[in-house]
Parts: structure tokens; C-alpha cells; sequence
């Protein structure tokens, strides 16, 4: 996934969380629909949340150093997992408690065609946001379901942005909703309802984008169409022969680093061996351009003692990929 893609449909999720944050603080004074301030708040959580990826992004640019040779590229996941923490703490939990308020102490909502008005305005803007993170999506899910893009990118921003604007937009139905049959039945319950259910939903929300940024931040493999460009580059069948055994894991959404015990014939002289290991991480690069940093160990791969499980090139319990 390329990084202006997230950073265009972070932009257009910023600019949309803006104007309609303004717009729901407005229709709760004139309201005093909870329903309208737990929307408020969601979408102040939801513009500092783009915030911190767009901050994220830019500090994973920082070149190596000598204390952090890797570079910074897993800040990127850093930011996103804390994305998920504001939505959980800033948007569900307050979400929760100011509809436990209202359901205990309800009121009738005053001014109601402010809210309702903001409500339908924030959708349709909001829904602009949902189409730009979709567009942007769609450039790199190829094959996948969106639920298996979201489990599977290395990238966090557009995952991150497409569960926030989904969340934005039912969010925004069940304020809609809440408002709307408050208004109606003439009790502010309904109002509490509906702000309850807002905050579970942006709580289960936060709780998918932490476990899946968790699993970014322990460190994943290449993908399996990656695994098998790399080990296919790998090997020449003059000098390399096979692949022994490897590990791929990812500093970054756009650096994998890849460390591989490769076979070589056991007559090759040391600097046959080297121009081979030379020849095989170009290859490499060629066929996934994201192989920045790439360890190759040269062994004598011994069929037979692979087969009794006894290999020297062969790690503990390894399974060769």
C-alpha cells in the first residue's frame, strides 16, 4: 500500500471530522441532545486520531541511526495503536457515561430541527470521507474481502481510517435514530439509548484496530505471494540451490527485512559463494522491492540429514519457511 493513499484518505477524514465536530457542538448547545455531545466528542476523538496518524507517518520518515539501525518505521504502528486508546477512553467510554446520565435523568430535546439537520449534513459529509478511504483501499485489496484486508495489511492507516468512518457512520444513524424517536414518544430516554449504543460501538471498534495493531507491533512475516517471490528469487540453480530455511518480518509497512540460510554447492569457492550472494539479494529486491535489509547465510544443505530432522542449516522446531 502506497503511503500517499493513507495520507490522502487521512486528509479527507480530517477536513470531514472538523466541520462536522463544529457543526454537532452547535446543535447540542441549541439541543441539548446527549446523543449530540457524545457525537461531538466522537468526532473530536476522530480528528486527533488522524492527527496522530498523519504525525506518525511523518516520524517514521526519519532516516537509521546508529541506536535505532532499523529506522523508524514501526511508528507508524505505535501511532495507530494509539488511535485505538482515544477512541476507546475519549470517544467510547464518554460516549457510555453521558448516556448512562441521560437514560437516569432524561430531557426533552429543545430546537430539534438542529439536530436532526447536523445529523443529516454530518452523513453525507461523512459518507464522502467513507467513499475516498474506500477509493484509496481499493488500490491495493485486490482479491481480498475487506474484513481480510483489514486483518492482513501491513499498512495501518487505511484500515485504521475505513473503521473509523464506518464507526462514524452508524454512529451517526444511531444518533439519528435515538433523536428521532425521542422526539416522537416526547421521551429523552430514547436520546440516552441511542448515546449508549454509540459508545459500545466505538468501543468494540477501538478493541478490533488494538488487536490488530497489537499484531503489527509484535512483528508479522511477509505475506504467503511474498514468502514465495523471495525464495524463487533466491535461487539461481548454479551456485544457489535452495532455500533452507527463512524469516521475513516487517520494520515497516513498506521495509521487510528478510535473514535466510541458502544452500550453495559444496566445491564453490568463497568468491563464487559471495557474487552468488550478491547476484540472489538483487533478485530478491527485483521481485519485492520492500526487501530494504537482507541477510543471506551460505550452508551445505544435506538432504539426508534434512530428512532425519538433524539439518545444521535446519533451526529447532523450524518449519523451513
Amino acid at each position: 500500500m502506497s503511503a500517499s493513499g493513507g495520507t490522502k484518505a487521512i486528509v479527507a477524514a480530517l477536513v470531514a471530522n472538523l466541520a462536522i465536530a463544529v457543526a454537532k457542538f452547535v446543535a447540542f448547545l441549541f439541543s441539548g441532545s446527549s446523543s449530540m455531545l457524545a457525537e461531538s466528542v466522537h468526532s473530536v476523538a476522530d480528528s486527533g486520531n488522524q492527527g496522530l496518524l498523519l504525525l506518525g507517518g511523518r516520524r517514521a520518515r526519519r532516516e537509521a541511526t546508529p541506536e535505532h539501525p532499523f529506522g523508524y518505521g514501526r511508528e507508524r504502528y505505535i501511532y495507530a495503536f494509539l488511535v485505538s486508546i482515544v477512541l476507546f477512553t475519549v470517544g467510547g467510554m464518554f460516549a457510555i457515561y453521558e448516556g448512562y446520565e441521560k437514560v437516569h435523568d432524561p430531557h426533552p430535546i429543545e430546537n430539534w430541527y438542529w439536530p436532526v439537520g447536523v445529523l443529516v449534513f454530518a452523513i453525507i459529509a461523512e459518507s464522502f470521507s467513507f467513499r475516498t478511504a474506500i477509493q484509496e483501499s481499493n488500490r491495493t485489496r485486490g482479491d481480498l474481502s475487506w474484513g481480510q484486508f483489514i486483518r492482513r495489511a501491513k499498512a495501518p492507516e487505511l484500515p485504521v481510517v475505513l473503521l473509523e468512518d464506518l464507526g462514524a457512520l452508524v454512529g451517526l444513524v444511531l444518533a439519528l435514530a435515538g433523536v428521532g424517536l425521542a422526539l416522537l414518544t416526547g421521551d429523552g430516554v430514547w436520546d440516552g439509548i441511542g448515546t449508549l449504543c454509540i459508545g459500545v460501538l466505538l468501543i468494540v471498534i477501538a478493541i478490533v484496530l488494538a488487536a490488530e495493531t497489537k499484531s503489527l507491533l509484535l512483528g508479522e512475516a511477509a505475506g504467503t505471494d511474498e514468502v514465495e517471490k523471495i525464495k524463487a528469487a533466491a535461487v539461481d540453480g548454479a551456485t544457489v540451490t535452495g532455500v533452507i530455511h527463512m524469516r521475513t518480518l516487517h520494520l515497516g509497512p513498506e521495509e521487510l527485512l528478510v535473514a535466510a540460510k541458502i544452500a550453495v554447492r559444496h566445491d564453490d569457492t568463497a568468491a563464487q559463494v559471495a557474487d552468488a550472494i550478491d547476484a540472489a539479494e538483487a533478485r530478491i529486491r527485483a521481485a519485492v522491492p520492500i526487501a530494504r535489509v537482507i541477510y543471506l547465510e551460505p550452508d551445505i544443505h544435506h538432504a539426508e540429514s534434512a530428512a532425519a530432522g538433524t539439518d545444521p542449516g535446519r533451526p529447532p522446531g523450524g518449519d523451513g519457511h
